[in-house]
């Protein structure tokens, strides 16, 4: 890409260089920098919001930006937000470079953002359909992760649930089954 006679080395995703205007062309693209040791990268997104999630995904321990870039092109951002909205194991998987137990940290540690990331340019708040059971057995699987004994963990989330008034969320639920477990 060059800018006022200056040339940059952008990486991009295939799903953006599919729709990049031919040589010559004005183009605006999103820029994430990743500023290493030794080298400084530019990734560029033609979506402000595919640039952002992006962002989630450099945020799951183990994934890097050209990993992050390799999942950004085998499904498009839309879709991978609603894949782990609905926590798709199956569809992460089938991405090259993504393998099952990488699909299911992604899950874990993005399923609850992708919940209430970005539709339309507006956020959407966690789904009010989603059954305190799976609620609970997320806020379960997350404590055991965390270190906790899976009884205790158990307990606090019920004991968690049966303090909260209003409609019961993930965060809230965690939240309060924390301040549970501390004493």
């Amino acid at each position: 890409m060059e800018t006022s006679g200056i040339g940059y080395r952008v990486f991009v995703p295939l799903t953006t260089f599919y729709e990049v205007p031919d040589t010559g062309e004005p183009l605006t693209l999103n820029i994430h920098t990743s500023v290493k040791q030794d080298a400084i990268h530019l990734f560029g997104f033609l979506d402000a919001a595919d640039r952002d999630i992006f962002q989630l995904l450099l945020a799951v321990n183990g994934i890097g930006p050209k990993l992050a870039l390799n999942i950004l092109s085998g499904i498009a951002a839309g879709e991978l937000v609603k894949a782990l909205s609905e926590g798709n194991l199956k569809r992460l998987v089938s991405i090259p470079g993504v393998g099952k137990k990488m699909a299911e940290r992604i899950i874990l540690e993005l399923k609850e953002k992708a919940l209430k990331f970005m539709a339309g340019g507006k956020v959407v708040d966690a789904n009010p359909d989603l059954p305190d059971a799976d609620l609970r057995e997320d806020a379960l699987s997350a404590l055991v992760n965390l270190g906790y004994k899976s009884q205790a963990a158990n307990d606090a989330i019920e004991k968690a649930a049966g303090s909260i008034p209003t409609h019961l969320t993930l965060d809230l639920l965690l939240k309060n089954a924390l301040k549970a477990l501390s004493g």
